[in-house]
């Protein structure tokens, strides 16, 4: 599995693909060959012909949120997401930060439920929102911010059909995600959580390859 795409990804790759996996799990199959992705589900945020951008969300690395918000000299006051685990996210990019959150209902990407605005996000079909740029953190620091997030070091990248081709060969299964697996399920429950929105027993996975 290649593991690298361009070194700056373009959030906005324009048009749907005609099998469009936004707002999906990746959830590996046993014998996926790279370790990175071993056991994982990961949270596609963008998925086109271009090529595809998603978060493993079941990696949690040693560094606690409160932690990351020491080294980026800011505070965090809210107990329940000082002690979250930042997650490692895929292996581009590793020295970078990424919020996933819930967004407002007005629809827009950069605007979450308290109406906060922020400078690099990226709206996901389903209600989510995946943002790059430190004024998340800000938000978060000052008591306001998204109220779930999910934060996480490096994401995990595909070239075009690269992650079509993984598929094929049975690397991964694909189902909706559904937000209560990221944020309110404990992560080592994620993998399984994941794999019975599709009805299915990690026992009785195989090669075969399915999607949702």
């Amino acid at each position: 599995m290649r593991r690298s795409v361009p070194g700056h990804y373009n959030c906005r790759m324009g048009s749907d693909s005609a099998t469009n996996l936004t707002n999906q799990f990746l959830i590996a199959m046993p014998g996926m060959a790279d370790d990175n992705f071993a056991g994982s589900v990961v949270y596609l945020c963008e998925h086109t012909e271009r090529g595809a951008l998603g978060l493993v969300i079941n990696k949690p690395s040693d560094i606690k949120l409160g932690r990351l918000f020491e080294k980026v000299d800011l505070p965090l006051d809210r107990e329940e997401l000082a002690e979250q685990p930042v997650y490692i996210g895929g292996p581009v990019q590793t020295e970078r930060g990424f919020v996933l959150h819930e967004r407002g209902e007005d629809d827009a990407a950069d605007i979450d439920a308290d109406g906060a605005t922020y400078t690099s996000s990226l709206r996901i079909p389903g209600g989510m929102a995946m943002t790059t740029s430190k004024d998340v953190l800000e938000a978060l620091a000052n008591g306001a911010g998204p109220k779930r997030v999910l934060v996480t070091l490096g994401y995990a990248g595909w070239s075009a059909g690269q992650l079509e081709d993984e598929i094929a060969r049975n690397g991964w299964i694909t189902v909706d995600a559904k937000p209560e697996v990221i944020f309110e399920t404990p992560t080592e429950q994620r993998y399984d959580k994941a794999l019975s929105l599709l009805g299915i027993d990690p026992r009785m996975l195989s090669s075969e390859a399915g999607h949702a």
